[in-house]
């Protein structure tokens, strides 16, 4: 694993922790940190472990360091981007063996989502450990939501080894409208949900979201963070996928990644993905950036082409809600705003239009194509998002920002 942790680290500063904690100067710990609390489920048993390159413990991979604990991992399930998080944003991955531990992989982002129950013959307990970054589209929860059903099909005890949420001091969005579940967004929670990973887990457990194949009780154990609670700016020092590379691209990512759905450049393919936003046909601004093959990013959209637009990078992110005026800036500053969504050809109804998918409905389109402000769209959201407040109360395993 020292490769991509080495890649990975060098496109990230450490940046000092800003938490409620800082006065005492204490750092949150993830869960993986607490392994007197779980190494003792995971003795003797044969272990199938979800995650990718940000599972680190201290300075070593949690894989490596199950490993020298004379932990018997079978198999590692893997998420979009793979193992070493380096293949493309939608980039299908293969199963296969880890060249540096030996281990069968088996990818959970090719032809299924779920492990299935061969997968699971010889495996006695399932671990889950992976860095998110609260925002509902970031496929890590879906993939989450899957391994818990097969958890659950398959009667294998699940642990969850939390991980702060960088965008875990907020909740903000349109809540998703179950017409538009997707494998980037299938549950009713808001894009900004404001719980950690395995508050989440609790929650699709509680709220009995998850698919209901046979009357199994889900053997659930999350082993919570240290340090951390709901007033946490908690500062990566990883990339959790390889177009997220910096704090800013990530505090923005919830309201930038619904350029995916446009005709614009959402930064694929630059050094700062999802800060540069822009297309070649906006006039009147003085930002240009030319999205380039790269790790991550092969084939970015407009590769090639200069574009012109925002270069948020440097803007200061949004702290407690997103930014959704800028969002409609993007709309109104292009010329043809007839093509700014894109559907899938040859469909023109409202669930193919990725740009609704993402938001979780047809109404943010509509709303922002009719000229609606911003703030009698955030006042649509208010109902949806005090529902979802209130589901989330329950599961909250963190003293909250509110």
């Amino acid at each position: 694993m020292k490769k991509a942790v080495l890649y990975f680290l060098s496109l990230f500063i450490l940046l000092a922790n800003k938490s409620s904690f800082a006065q005492e100067n204490i750092m949150p710990l993830p869960g993986a940190y607490q392994m007197e609390e779980y190494l003792p489920l995971l003795k003797n048993k044969r272990v199938g472990i979800f995650t990718n390159h940000t599972a680190m413990v201290k300075d070593k991979h949690l894989i490596d360091t199950l490993l020298k604990a004379g932990i018997s991992i079978k198999k590692i399930f893997t998420p979009e981007h793979g193992l070493r998080g380096t293949a493309d944003a939608g980039e299908k991955t293969n199963s296969g063996i880890d060249s540096e531990t030996g281990i069968a992989i088996v990818s959970l982002y090719g032809s299924k989502y779920g492990p299935d129950e061969n997968d699971l013959l010889d495996i006695d307990i399932l671990l889950f450990d992976i860095q998110d970054v609260g925002a509902r589209f970031y496929t890590y929860i879906s993939s989450l939501h899957y391994f818990m059903e097969a958890a659950k099909d398959y009667n294998k005890p699940l642990i969850v080894l939390d991980r702060p949420n960088p965008n875990g001091h907020y909740v903000d969005g349109p809540v998703l409208e179950s017409a538009y579940s997707s494998f980037v967004g299938k549950n009713t929670i808001p894009i900004v949900y404001g719980m950690s990973i395995g508050e989440y887990a609790t929650m699709l457990n509680g709220e009995h979201w998850l698919k209901e194949k046979n009357s199994n009780h889900l053997d659930l154990t999350v082993i919570p963070c240290k340090n951390y609670d709901h007033l946490t700016r908690y500062q990566l020092n990883i990339a959790p996928s390889p177009n997220l590379t910096s704090m800013n691209a990530i505090y923005w990512y919830p309201i930038t990644c619904l350029i995916e759905g446009t005709i614009l450049s959402e930064g694929r393919g630059t050094d700062h993905a999802f800060a540069y936003i822009g297309h070649p046909l906006i006039a009147n601004k003085g930002f240009q950036f030319t999205p380039s093959a790269r790790v991550g990013a092969q084939d970015p959209k407009l590769k090639g082409q200069v574009c012109y637009g925002w270069d948020l990078s440097q803007s200061n992110p949004p702290l407690h809600q997103i930014n959704l005026e800028w969002l409609i800036e993007t709309y109104d500053a292009f010329p043809l705003r007839d093509s700014f969504f894109v559907a899938s050809k040859g469909k023109n109804n409202t669930t193919t239009y990725y740009f609704n998918k993402l938001a979780g409905n047809a109404n943010l389109m509509a709303q922002i194509q009719s000229g609606v402000s911003a703030k009698k769209i955030r006042a649509s959201w208010q109902k949806g998002i005090n529902k979802f407040k209130k589901i989330r109360k329950k599961y909250l395993l963190y003293t909250d920002f509110e």
